[in-house]
């Protein structure tokens, strides 16, 4: 369905211009602003939704058409399979912005009492809107060079907000998420080529009756193109940060500003799988079947490996990074299936992630922020009796991580393990029990880190003298209402796992042909 006005365009430059108001307006005005034109394409793409046409897709009618360089159509759209993604970004970032005016009011004054000068709201608040927007467009990409052109903006915009407003040594930490996840980027973009030098374009869908259609994947089973098959998907497994080139993630989102750690794990990374399902399976799905039984093993890997060492950590900060690691595994291991059902997964996933984990980062900042500090896991300790409502909205948070009701998380496990039940060519006894045992294992570690954390953070006895007590103001309001956001998606789930179903099995047949 073509849209009557272009909302998806506008949806990306309007943050952009809502953060220059900062000039005219009280800081905390352009803030709030700010998080109204982030919050339009959920409202928009849920009304979409509601009314049953995802299935069918929502195309923007602003494009440009160059397919005559080789390019293809430069547009922007939403189908039942990216509204997730983009409903995740809109409602963290959006809430995030509001949740950001305190936070930053203190960082700023803290950096300036260490002699250390930053940049203050009006730079801050323009280069969040940048890496908001761009995340946005990531998720309205059918075209493979406008995904990397938005990843790359979202890369360098994250960059210089780390290096500006982080934590430690934030300079070489951003330096250090720069270059491997540039690397990551720049190894996406020649798998990418490769299949434009086939095919003659970057689009992996056209529009045909104001519906979306996805292209046939070319049947080129060279060396060549399992080189490039082998480059792009290396370069989204680095922008997931799965086993073996995470390295750079719990440096990045432990030490970046926490309003910006509550949009790189959900987020960002997130949309590493995004770019998986909509162009690795789309150009090389052959690899990708070829490769099932090792991204099957990545996956577990990386779920128990993550989960494991963030039971380890003692900065609440850094577990929650780790945290993320091992999230990211039940999204490739969901996306290895190539199933239908197992991208419905991974897309379920993805936002039951971004509202869960942004739960969790913000509530780290609420003690980072009200209790001088606080990060350290072992001086915390009965935290529920001082800020009960951030402790309900942390525990709704680590329900979401654990898959459990009535989170809304619990939908992307449930359609994780209907996809492993049903994948494909691993239907004997001794298969499906190793699979499952793969995902008890896994979904055991997922709950061992998040209740026992849950735990020594808000429950037993206190560790340390604290002052502070909990006030019910902007800040954490927003992180309530970000909590029970996920418990509504949960109930309100029919009309998105609907369409989500329809668009994930059109792609997979697509691709699989």
């Amino acid at each position: 369905m073509e849209l009557g006005f272009p909302l998806l365009w506008l949806s990306l430059a309007l943050p952009v211009l809502a953060s220059l108001t900062i000039v005219a307006l009280p800081p905390r005005t352009a803030y709030w602003l700010v998080a109204t034109t982030l919050a339009i394409p959920g409202i928009v793409s849920s009304y979409y939704a509601f009314q049953g046409v995802l299935s069918e897709g929502i195309i923007d009618p602003v494009s440009l058409n160059l397919s005559n360089i080789g390019i293809g159509v430069v547009a922007l759209a939403v189908d039942g399979f990216s509204y997730p993604f983009v409903l995740g970004v809109s409602i963290v970032t959006a809430l995030v912005a509001v949740y950001s005016y305190k936070y930053m009011e203190v960082r700023l004054r803290e950096m300036e009492s260490e002699g250390e000068r930053a940049p203050w709201h009006a730079a801050y608040l323009l280069l969040y809107s940048i890496f908001s927007s761009t995340m946005l467009g990531i998720a309205y990409s059918l075209n493979f060079l406008l995904f990397i052109i938005f990843l790359e903006l979202s890369l360098l915009s994250s960059f210089l907000l780390i290096a500006f407003y982080g934590y430690g040594d934030r300079r070489r930490i951003a330096l250090l998420y720069f270059v491997w996840t540039h690397i990551a980027g720049a190894l996406a973009l020649l798998g990418g080529l490769y299949y434009v030098i086939k095919t003659g374009t970057f689009d992996v869908a056209t529009v045909e009756g104001g519906r979306i259609v996805y292209f046939s994947s070319p049947a080129d089973r060279s060396v060549y193109a399992a080189i490039a098959g082998v480059s792009l998907l290396l370069g989204m497994l680095v922008k997931m940060a799965v086993f073996g080139v995470h390295m750079w993630l719990p440096y990045a989102h432990a030490e970046a500003p926490t309003p910006i750690s509550a949009l790189l794990s959900p987020n960002l990374i997130g949309l590493g799988g995004y770019g998986i399902a909509r162009f690795a399976a789309a150009f090389y799905p052959w690899l990708l079947e070829d490769l099932k039984p090792l991204l099957v093993g990545l996956a577990f890997v990386t779920i128990v490996y993550g989960g494991l060492v963030a039971l380890s950590q003692l900065d609440f900060k850094r577990l929650l990074a780790y945290s993320s690691i091992s999230q990211m595994g039940y999204m490739l291991l969901a996306l290895s299936t190539l199933h239908p059902l197992g991208f419905a997964a991974a897309s379920l996933i993805f936002l039951g992630h971004a509202v869960g984990k942004a739960v969790l980062f913000m509530t780290a900042g609420v003690f980072i922020t009200e209790a001088h500090g606080l990060r350290n896991i072992a001086r915390m300790g009965g935290l529920a009796r001082l800020y009960p409502l951030t402790a309900a909205a942390a525990l709704i948070g680590f329900l979401h991580l654990a898959g459990i009701p009535p989170a809304f998380g619990f939908w992307g496990e449930l359609y994780l393990t209907l996809s492993v039940l049903n994948y494909p060519g691993y239907s004997d006894a001794v298969s499906l029990g190793l699979l499952a045992i793969i995902l008890i294992v896994a979904f055991t570690v997922t709950a061992a880190y998040s209740f026992i954390t849950m735990r020594r953070i808000f429950f037993g006895r206190p560790r340390a003298d604290m002052d502070a007590r909990e006030e019910v103001d902007g800040f954490k309001s927003t992180v309530v209402l970000l909590a029970v956001l996920g418990v509504a998606l949960f109930l309100l789930a029919g009309p998105m796992v609907t369409d989500l179903a329809a668009s994930s099995l059109a792609m997979v047949e697509a691709f699989l042909s």
